[in-house]
């Protein structure tokens, strides 16, 4: 059942799950999807779907294909042609184009080797950019990018909040939520091999997509404070979020596609029910 009791759910609420297909789903989408079309269900409101196909070298169609089958036999209904990111791109590179006309994007020239080798030079207890790029003089980037060298765009964050001041958000099962964006550091919002990001385009899918509940795992709980900026930034609307739990397996690992997570196709093929499978996804 949902962590949220219906009427704890604001009327009417729009809802998405949104994969991608890098692989087969597993038990854990399962969860996912079921909870986000429940909480629409029992809102009165709508359930979108959505493929975030933005990794031309990991995506594959038959994956997609898969997904859509899949989510069928589970019973699931979405509302309207499911949004396909790589036909989006037009959309996320207008909004690229309008963080750099406000001094808000910088290109970083950093491998990840460099990246490592400067927080470890700076002691550095967590994994975040260091920022060695952000300052480069113009002229030189921009000699650098003229002569092939791959880059990325990544966020000002520091000059960002300077435009939007503090910001926080609301979560149904967490509770109310004050951001600190600051704490990730300058995130890539584009590179060349993609060239949009995760945090750039699913702040502008619910954004344009008019999402009012983004439900997904609580894992991705920190990297709201980095979608509420954009949200801010570009004068989005700011849903409400619900960060469920994970599904883990014997171990308590959240199941994941690299770790071989049995897949639905799997349990269907050995003979469970979609009953059986919503049932082993946490909705009986």
């Amino acid at each position: 059942m949902l962590p949220v009791s219906p009427s704890g759910l604001p009327p009417g609420c729009t809802t998405r799950f949104a994969p991608s297909p890098t692989g087969l789903l597993h038990l854990g989408h399962a969860h996912a999807a079921l909870f986000a079309a429940i909480a629409a269900e029992q809102s009165g409101g709508r359930f979108l779907l959505r493929i975030e196909d933005i990794d031309a070298t990991r995506c594959r169609p038959e994956f997609t294909a898969a997904i859509l089958e899949d989510l069928g036999w589970l019973g699931l209904r979405w509302a309207g042609e499911p949004r396909v990111q790589s036909a989006c791109m037009p959309h996320y590179r207008a909004t690229l184009a309008a963080l750099q006309r406000r001094g808000l994007l910088y290109p970083c020239f950093c491998t990840r080797s460099d990246i490592a080798a400067a927080i470890a030079a700076s002691h550095g207890t967590a994994a975040i950019y260091p920022g060695t790029c952000r300052n480069l003089p113009h002229a030189q980037a921009q000699a650098r990018i003229a002569g092939g060298q791959p880059y990325a765009l990544r966020l000002n964050t520091a000059r960002a909040l300077t435009e939007t001041g503090p910001l926080a958000f609301t979560d149904l099962i967490h509770g109310p939520r004050r951001c600190t964006p600051e704490a990730q550091g300058d995130v890539v919002l584009a590179r060349r091999d993609i060239p949009a990001s995760y945090h750039l385009c699913v702040t502008q899918d619910d954004a344009e997509q008019g999402v009012s509940l983004v439900t997904r795992g609580e894992d991705l709980l920190e990297a709201t404070d980095i979608h509420r900026l954009l949200q801010a930034l570009m004068g989005w609307p700011a849903p409400l979020y619900a960060h469920h739990g994970l599904i883990t397996d014997e171990q308590g690992r959240r199941l994941a596609k690299r770790d071989q997570a049995p897949t639905l196709r799997a349990m269907r093929a050995s003979g469970m029910s979609a009953a059986e499978v919503r049932a082993a996804a946490g909705f009986p």
